[in-house]
């Protein structure tokens, strides 16, 4: 079976004026449905740029991305659009509601843009809900919940549309440890029980330890590509 995510020779420039500046350089690797991955690297380091680039939100000056079998860099904007809502579910770390609109609503908005019918979208945002532990929620908004049950909601946002792949950007970057644990937690428990392919960013060491996989980026190239055994946390 072919990987879930595929670049070869990744390479990113950005043009500043008349100085060329170099993000990623000759980057290879592959992910594999149903991997659990954390990127680390200091800033600067490309990490941000190589999410961005298999995230769809931006493409490579050279080399290739395959994402799910398809060619990313040769998909117009629209495309790459529809790839986005289809195929990839995104976390960050601010949660990104909208906060004049109950959980239920929030979690229906990726079905809105990918046309599905009301009463789907309803009974899928219920399901997805529930599934992060959120049953009875539905009708709240931001403001009465904590940041911990806000970023279950992204979660569940992130997750209706059944995308190939979640990537999660800082997810715990706003929570208390505590209830960084339970974020984590939940991703381990969606990752073990769902298969869900989950690709994390994060500058903490201990939120890394729950991946099972572990690459750290440095002047834009691989510096560290390793399997983890992850540890045990209490809920």
């Amino acid at each position: 079976m072919a990987p879930l995510i595929q670049v070869t020779d990744l390479g990113k420039t950005y043009q500043v004026g008349d100085i060329a500046i170099p993000a990623l350089s000759g980057v290879t690797l592959a992910v594999d449905t149903g991997e659990f991955v954390s990127i680390m690297g200091s800033s600067g380091s490309g990490k941000s740029t190589f999410m961005n680039i298999i995230g769809c939100l931006d493409v490579p000056t050279e080399g290739s991305y395959f994402l799910d079998g398809i060619s990313i860099q040769t998909l117009s904007r629209d495309e790459l659009a529809r790839i986005r809502n289809q195929k990839i579910g995104f976390v960050f770390q601010g949660f990104n509601l909208l906060a004049r609109t109950s959980a239920l609503e929030n979690v229906e908005l990726p079905l809105v843009y990918s046309a599905v019918p009301a009463r789907d979208r309803k009974e899928l945002a219920v399901e997805a809900l529930k599934a992060v532990g959120l049953e009875g929620r539905e009708d709240h908004h931001p403001n009465q919940l904590s940041g911990g049950q806000q970023q279950r909601v992204a979660i569940a946002r992130a997750l209706v549309n059944r995308p190939a792949i979640l990537l999660a950007d800082e997810p715990t970057g706003n929570l208390d440890t505590r209830t960084s644990m339970e974020i984590m937690q939940l991703l381990t428990g969606l990752n073990a029980e769902q298969k869900i392919t989950i690709v994390l960013v994060t500058h903490e060491s201990d939120i890394a330890a729950f991946t099972r996989r572990k690459i750290v980026f440095k002047d834009g190239q691989v510096l560290e590509d390793r399997l983890l055994v992850p540890q045990e946390k209490e809920r």
